[in-house]
């Protein structure tokens, strides 16, 4: 089943539940959060409090993908917030398999993130473990960017890695996503699309997540 995941850094934090609730309504499978610490990526978003905060306002499980230094100091209070799923940066952690299995341990989906210019090929001792991968389709730390398109291939990696092995980890895709190019996404493998301004930065929210759904529906 593939899935939706609207991310937040694009929402207007003035009226955050009331468009949380404008996504749920429409369909929104998973509420993708960006946490940034001004230090991993040039951006400084939120943190466990934003998280918490939103679990009270909506039943969507919660995506939390950090792009923060040294992530292991934080799982248990991301954890404790209300994360559901819990993705650190290959590019950052020492000890991954330690990493990813104390967040399973915490009874939360734990994933991987590559960053676009980080090969499939260095997750081939991890992959058995994690319950996701995340791919970033653009450079991480700002909303609004172009989908680089060497990603599709890498969504190709991932399928035949998976295929490989006989495992059923999740693929998912975040950064310049749009009814333009969701399609080829779709197509290439993918299994959770993260949107943030094509939906947040659109007219109707609404009606675009409903659009974004109506195209995923047609994928198995």
């Amino acid at each position: 089943m593939k899935l939706l995941a609207p991310s937040i850094l694009s929402a207007d934090f003035l009226n955050l539940s009331q468009q949380i609730k404008i996504i749920e309504d429409a369909g929104a499978d998973l509420i993708h959060c960006d946490v940034m610490d001004g230090q991993f990526v040039p951006n400084i978003t939120f943190g466990p409090f934003i998280i918490s905060s939103i679990k009270k306002v909506s039943k969507l499980p919660l995506d939390v993908h950090l792009m923060i230094k040294n992530p292991e100091n934080f799982i248990d209070v991301f954890a404790e917030s209300g994360a559901d799923y819990i993705s650190v940066h290959y590019e950052e952690v020492i000890h991954l398999n330690r990493l990813i299995n104390k967040i399973k341990d915490l009874n939360k989906k734990a994933g991987v993130v590559l960053n676009p210019s980080t090969p499939v090929s260095l997750l081939v001792n991890i992959i058995e473990y994690v319950d996701f991968v995340l791919l970033m389709s653009v450079n991480p730390g700002f909303g609004g960017q172009k989908f680089i398109d060497s990603s599709l291939r890498k969504i190709k990696e991932l399928v035949n890695l998976r295929e490989k092995f006989g495992l059923n980890f999740q693929i998912e895709i975040d950064g310049g996503i749009s009814q333009e190019n969701l399609k080829d996404v779709l197509e290439a493998g993918a299994d959770i699309i993260v949107a943030g301004a094509s939906i947040f930065n659109s007219n109707d929210i609404s009606s675009t997540v409903s659009q974004f759904k109506k195209i995923i529906s047609s994928y198995k």
